[in-house]
């Protein structure tokens, strides 16, 4: 028995037989021709075919990823198909071809260079890295004729390892298949991680140069959770981890003190549904409505909204679902939109600031789908109740101007004669100025939700996609607790509940330190729901709270973790 360590990238546990997958070894170029022996003109149309080939698999690899993992994940291929495009890369693999470079071995040099450039930038940047290889990869394939391995059809019980995975490669996979996997390389936010997360496939990434020494056929245990691949696992570890896992809980859960802690999941598409369901999600704590936006030449109507709110609706008919109005600006662009360039568009115009301005007559369209859901929930009685919260509020009258638009929408629903409902109301708090302000947010609205990833960002300054200030990235620094305590307590004796939808919410780490807090519900990826549910029977509220108290009054993060044990 032997354990290589790495980093835990989804919190399952999985047991296989080892399959290796190397792509690369297929891929091998021909020996570099004398340039007078090419001819430019047709390396060229090789190339052009090589980029249409790839470009309509990269729009079926997204299609296959939205219906499996939702069209947020699925928007990667997005950024896939603008390196296809890309007029840098573009121009100087026709430049090399021009003097008498073969195709394959002008994308393969070009790429490489570009794939050099992001690994030297170290962190999430090098990570973006793995996207260029894909689409490299693709052109490759088809200048080559190489077929790939059909990811999608392995054995059962199979134990993926590779150096590396692609996004697309990963949408592949089927999670009834695979028990895991695990990369030499590679790190928590790559994408190729997130879809592994959404699949829910045990995973261990960047275990480094040891996992090549594990041989295909051997038997291994893949322990997301603790970041470690164990060879051989005796039966006492087998056991080990198997008392480790949480089953699911499907009824709701309260701490050993009796308070109620509903436990919810984020979704970012009606594919996502049903996993959050099957693993005992107490609703939808956030519906991202944003990919219904993505991926499309004009907006999505009144009706298709509709239509998937209802279905959503459906899917939990004895929950809450919350829905977050449309929030794209920022790191969230929509071509069609024509939203002007911003040199910091995190602080520009998103969320709500642009459902207010110029975009006004796209958030009224939405919110009569939402009223119109709401009505049909409440008079069928087939559906669960419906929420909505508007995101980036950082000013009251932002909050009073949405509720008026609210009463202005459902109004005009009422003179038409169409059934609607008006549903919970609440705002994302996710600046600063919502914190200091949550007491007048709770005395307007019904409810308020914590994004503790933007939380993060704007309470330490620090960009929250850039690996320079990575280190202050950290919600359990004291000032972001600080306004996470100042949230819940101004919604304090007030009508009004506090949840947190951000990735904090997540871990079973925190979980006695968010309940100390005086968080009601909790939502997160649906994969982390079950050891969420098991962490809370397990917290005695009143220790909670001892916690909490300890956690504001340190002064420094290595403090807070010290006192968690993170």
């Amino acid at each position: 028995m032997r354990d290589l360590s790495g980093v835990g990238s989804t919190p399952l546990s999985g047991v296989g037989t080892v399959r290796w997958y190397r792509p690369e070894a297929d891929l091998v170029l021909p020996d570099r021709s004398d340039p007078s022996a090419v001819d430019p003109e047709a390396e060229r149309s090789r190339f052009a075919a090589a980029r249409d080939a790839a470009r309509a698999a990269i729009r079926d690899a997204r299609d296959r990823a939205a219906e499996r993992v939702g069209e947020e994940e699925a928007a990667v291929f997005d950024a896939h198909e603008q390196f296809l495009d890309d007029p840098a890369l573009v121009e100087d693999v026709e430049a090399a071809i021009e003097v008498g470079t073969p195709a394959e071995r002008a994308v393969d040099d070009r790429f490489e260079e570009a794939i050099a450039q992001f690994e030297a930038m170290d962190g999430r940047m090098a990570e973006r890295a793995d996207d260029l290889r894909d689409v490299r990869d693709r052109l490759l394939r088809v200048l080559l004729d190489v077929r790939s391995v059909d990811l999608g059809n392995l054995p059962d019980g199979t134990v993926l390892l590779a150096e590396r995975l692609t996004p697309s490669n990963t949408a592949e996979l089927d999670p009834d298949a695979v028990a895991g996997i695990a990369t030499v390389t590679g790190g928590r936010t790559a994408h190729a991680a997130i879809i592994a997360r959404s699949l829910s496939i045990p995973a261990v990434v960047g275990v480094g140069e040891l996992l090549r020494e594990v041989e295909d056929g051997a038997e291994v245990l893949v322990d997301g959770e603790g970041g470690r691949l164990v060879v051989d696992p005796d039966a006492a570890r087998l056991a080990a981890i198997d008392g480790e896992g949480a089953s699911v809980v499907t009824e709701r859960v309260s701490t050993a003190g009796g308070r109620a802690i509903e436990v919810a999941a984020n979704v970012g598409g009606e594919a996502e549904l049903g996993p959050a369901a099957e693993r005992g999600a107490d609703g939808i704590g956030l519906f991202r409505t944003e990919f219904l936006f993505y991926d499309r030449e004009s907006p999505p109507g009144e009706d298709e909204q509709y239509e998937t709110i209802t279905a959503a609706l459906a899917a939990f008919p004895e929950d809450r679902v919350i829905v977050r109005t449309v929030d794209i600006g920022g790191d969230k662009p929509v071509p069609y939109l024509d939203l002007p360039a911003e040199t910091n568009p995190f602080l520009g115009s998103r969320g709500i600031r642009l459902s207010l301005g110029d975009h006004a007559g796209l958030f009224e369209t939405q919110l009569r789908a939402l009223l119109r859901a709401a009505g049909h929930a409440e008079a069928r009685e087939d559906g669960g109740e419906l929420a909505v919260m508007f995101p980036m509020i950082s000013r009251i009258e932002e909050a009073e101007a949405a509720l008026e638009v609210v009463e202005s929408v459902a109004a005009d629903l009422e003179d038409q004669g169409v059934d609607h409902a008006v549903p919970e109301l609440g705002a994302m708090v996710e600046t600063p100025a919502a914190a200091f302000t949550a007491d007048a947010l709770a005395d307007r609205l019904d409810f308020l939700s914590i994004g503790t990833n933007d939380l993060t960002q704007y309470v330490m300054a620090a960009d929250r996609e850039n690996d320079a200030v990575a280190d202050y990235h950290d919600p359990l620094h004291p000032a972001v607790l600080r306004a996470i305590d100042r949230t819940t307590s101004a919604a304090s004796g007030t009508d009004a509940w506090v949840g947190m939808c951000g990735e904090m919410a997540g871990d079973p780490a925190l979980t006695e330190l968010l309940i100390g807090l005086g968080l009601d519900e909790l939502s997160m990826s649906a994969v982390t729901v079950p050891a969420v549910k098991q962490r809370v029977r397990e917290i005695e509220t009143e220790a909670a709270s001892d916690l909490a108290a300890e956690a504001l009054a340190c002064e420094t993060r290595a403090e807070v973790r010290d006192l968690l044990g993170a």
